[in-house]
C-alpha cells in the first residue's frame, strides 16, 4: 500500500491510500499508522501532502555507497557511519528547502532510501530486521558543507540539521510491495538534470544490516527513520563544485515509491513567533 498523509482542503490532517493514477486523491484510513489500520470508502481531495510520518528520531548513515566512498577519496567504512538529524529539519513534498543565513553558499542534495521502523526494535538479528519495518520513502539529506566539513571539523551533525534539511516522501510505500530493498533505482534531478543515477544494490551496508546494527545501540521506536546514505555524484565532489541556490528544483526518485520535489529558498533572518 502506498499511504499519504496529508491536509485536506478543509485543514484536517488524515492518512489515506494513494494511487498514483489519482495524484488529487486519497482513501481515508482509520486507525494508527503503526497499530491497526482500516482502508475507508471514504475518498477526500488532497490539499497538501505532508512528510509520510513525524519521525521521534532520524537516524543517518554516512559513506554507505561504494561510488560515493569513491568520489570523496575516503576509504570504505568497516561499520555503519551514524549521525543524527534533528526532528525540526524535516518537510514533505513542494516545502521549501531554506538556505540558512548563517551558511547559505555549500547547501548540497543527498538522495536517499528512508527505512521507517514499524514496531519497537533492540538487539535484533540482520534475518528478522526486514520483519521490524513498516515502509519506506524518498529522502533528501541536505547538508550544508561548510558547516559539515570545516566549521565543525568534520563533525557532521550540525551541517545536517539545520530546519528543512530533511524532505521526506510523497508516501510511504509498505514493506509487502518492496521486497527487495537493496535493489531500486535512485536517481537526483536539479532544474531538470540528472546529477545522481544509481541503485540501491552499491550500498555498502544493505537495509537489513543498517537495522540490525542501529538496534543494538538504541532502541528503534515506532516512526523511527533511517537515511541509508547517498549514491555518487553530490554536488560538493563536482568540478566545479554543485549547490543549491535561490529558485532551485530539486527532485529525488526512487524506483517503486515515487518522486519528491522541494523548491530551494533563503531564510528569512527574522525571529519566528515563539509562544
Amino acid at each position: 500500500m502506498k499511504i499519504v498523509r496529508f491536509v485536506t482542503e478543509g485543514g484536517k490532517i488524515c492518512l489515506g491510500s494513494f494511487d498514483p493514477a489519482r495524484p488529487g486523491e486519497a482513501r481515508i484510513i482509520a486507525g494508527d499508522l503503526f497499530g491497526d489500520l482500516e482502508q475507508t470508502e471514504q475518498t477526500v481531495r488532497i490539499g497538501r501532502l505532508l512528510s509520510p510520518v513525524d519521525p521521534p528520531n532520524i537516524l543517518a548513515v554516512g559513506l554507505n555507497y561504494g561510488h560515493h566512498a569513491e568520489e570523496t577519496n575516503i576509504r570504505r567504512p568497516e561499520m555503519p557511519v551514524i549521525f543524527i538529524k534533528a526532528n525540526s529539519s524535516v518537510i514533505g513534498p513542494e516545502e521549501m528547502i531554506l538556505l540558512p543565513h548563517v551558511g547559505p553558499d555549500q547547501v548540497d542534495y543527498e538522495a536517499e532510501l528512508a527505512v521507517i521502523i514499524g514496531r519497537k526494535a533492540k538487539n535484533i538479528s540482520r534475518e528478522e530486521a526486514l520483519e521490524y519495518v513498516l515502509g519506506y520513502t524518498c529522502a533528501n539529506d541536505v547538508s550544508a558543507r561548510d558547516w559539515q566539513i570545516e566549521k565543525q571539523k568534520k563533525q557532521w551533525s550540525r551541517g545536517k540539521r539545520f530546519d528543512t534539511f530533511c524532505p521526506l516522501g510523497p508516501c510511504l510505500v509498505t514493506r509487502d510491495e518492496i521486497p527487495d530493498p537493496n535493489r531500486l533505482a535512485i536517481r537526483s534531478i536539479l532544474n531538470g538534470r540528472v546529477m545522481q543515477d544509481s541503485n540501491t544494490s552499491d550500498m555498502i551496508f544493505d537495509v537489513q544490516t543498517l537495522v540490525s546494527d542501529l538496534s543494538q545501540s538504541l532502541t528503534l521506536l515506532p516512526g523511527t527513520t533511517i537515511l541509508t546514505g547517498t549514491p555518487g555524484g553530490v554536488g560538493f565532489t563536482r568540478k566545479p563544485p554543485v549547490f543549491l541556490k535561490d529558485g532551485d528544483r530539486i527532485t529525488i526518485e526512487i524506483e517503486r515509491i515515487g518522486s519528491l520535489s522541494n523548491g530551494v529558498g533563503i531564510e528569512k533572518t527574522t525571529r519566528p513567533d515563539v509562544r
